[in-house]
């Protein structure tokens, strides 16, 4: 039977769940498992209510990344009333739906760099575990520190001014959105009192890369090698292959670079994407079906997109994203590390593209709604921060909705995450005969590299202590730890 080890629950991400992991009796790990344990189910208690109520309802999925459900509902039920797809809706309304998204992406991509990443960047994922926190980042380095504060605080302000609210706004609506930006509001947020400004954030951008770049300089070995197997690549695309992380097609890559999903239609995803349900977690695994439930499985979030688009539409980050593509040749790259440069590529893209939006007339003018045929079904996808996000809804004659599916940006992860936590735990615990923190820590790094939202994918209540336990092959218990 072996020995078991169990982390229960994950620390530093958003969510609960724990992972498992299984040696033989010569202590080589055999099998590695993270678990979904908890569940609410919004897909069900979402039937029957009125459409319009959806955009505002979803967000409830999840307090750090509100705006990616809000948005992915609006844009499903702007089929339903017949405003089209995405970019078909009035320029201001698209214009304010871009600029409240990409808000959120500079805040939750600031907010994990440096709030859940960082500390075992900086310190090392086996230093102390009483130091790994934002509280000794701010005694190391009190300039990171007020970097992260800043850079989080403008991406919310974005968010409050856009969307009405910081956390779960009503600003979108079915075919548009409730109202435009002020051109006081703009003021604010372009030319404000520094630091609180859109030029000041480009430049936090960039140092924020520079950072990680200098750290990778050091730290070459552990960045490329701590977590890397091939495998296939999803998200959206614009339609002439650029980042888009609003709006845009399908399009899917193998750890080749050759298309294997060529830039199709999300309103028909269900051709292509289907779902496996096994009985050791609430949480789904998708895959490609032209490809196979073995074969198929794919990332999606910042290390997939880069791989998947050929361009990025703003020149500071068009530069970062030439020098990252050199490290794999222009293939793509499947270092799970690489993630977090990845990452900050894609902040430096989202402060240069609310730099640009806030200088649109567009933002100020009226025409906010858009409607036309009604229909029964409408999908909306977008690149939410942690990868691609499905919302699928069908409504009745009464409005009434009667059918919802989600397939959220941690669900569409799970199989690498999954594949990644068996490559640490082989690396640190086969042969081992005692649990140490650093290990435990170790597990979650590559957990965390995803950004992982568990309670978007499994919609947990509750609270669990960190817990783990060794367990000899007669299932003795033979060491214990818990924090």
């Amino acid at each position: 039977m072996g020995k078991k080890i169990t982390i229960e629950p994950i620390t530093r991400v958003e969510g609960h769940g724990k992972v498992t992991i299984h040696l033989d009796d010569n202590g080589k790990v055999v099998q590695s498992r993270l678990h979904i344990v908890e569940f609410r189910g919004f897909e069900r208690f979402v039937q029957g209510r009125p459409y319009w109520e959806v955009p505002v309802l979803v967000e409830r999925l999840c307090g750090i990344c509100p705006v990616s459900h809000h948005l992915a509902a609006a844009k499903a039920l702007d089929v339903v009333v017949g405003a089209g797809a995405g970019a078909e809706l009035t320029p201001t309304a698209e214009k304010i739906r871009r600029l409240m998204h990409y808000g959120q992406i500079f805040q939750s991509h600031s907010l994990h760099f440096f709030y859940l990443a960082s500390p075992d960047l900086l310190f090392g994922y086996d230093s102390a575990p009483g130091k790994r926190n934002v509280i000794n980042i701010a005694e190391a380095n009190k300039d990171l520190a007020v970097q992260a504060i800043t850079m989080r605080k403008y991406g919310q302000e974005v968010i409050l001014a856009t969307a009405g609210k910081k956390i779960h706004g009503t600003d979108a609506i079915p075919g548009g959105v409730n109202k435009n930006l002020s051109l006081q509001e703009r003021d604010v947020l372009l030319n404000g009192k520094p630091p609180l400004n859109a030029d000041k954030m480009v430049e936090l951008a960039l140092s924020a890369i520079e950072f990680f770049k200098n750290y990778y300089k050091n730290n070459k070995s552990f960045i490329d090698n701590f977590s890397r197997f091939d495998s296939n690549h999803l998200s959206l695309v614009r339609k002439d292959g650029a980042l888009d992380l609003y709006h845009g097609v399908l399009r899917a890559v193998n750890s080749d670079g050759q298309k294997t999903l060529n830039d199709v239609d999300y309103q028909d995803y269900l051709e292509h994407i289907g779902e496996e349900v096994r009985s050791w977690s609430y949480m789904k695994f998708p895959y490609l079906i032209h490809l196979g439930k073995d074969q198929g499985w794919y990332r999606v979030g910042p290390l997939a997109r880069l791989n998947t688009v050929d361009f990025i539409p703003t020149p500071l980050a068009q530069k970062e994203f030439e020098e990252y593509k050199k490290n794999t040749s222009g293939k793509p790259n499947n270092m799970c590390m690489h993630t977090h440069w990845a990452r900050l590529i894609e902040t430096l893209h989202a402060a240069e593209t609310i730099r640009n939006l806030l200088k649109d007339p567009d933002l100020q003018k009226e025409n906010l709604i858009k409607t036309g045929k009604r229909k029964n079904k409408g999908v909306g996808v977008i690149e939410a921060p942690r990868g691609t996000l499905f919302h699928e809804y069908e409504v009745n004659n009464d409005d009434q909705i009667t059918k919802c599916n989600l397939i959220v940006s941690t669900t569409n992860n799970n199989e690498p995450i999954n594949r990644g936590v068996n490559y640490v735990a082989k690396m640190f615990m086969s042969g081992k005969k005692e649990i140490t923190e650093s290990m435990m820590n170790a597990v979650e790094v590559v957990i965390r590299a995803y950004d992982p939202c568990l309670s978007c994918a499994t919609h947990a209540y509750g609270e669990m202590p960190l817990e783990i336990s060794l367990y000899d092959s007669k299932e003795n218990l033979i060491d214990k730890k818990r924090k």
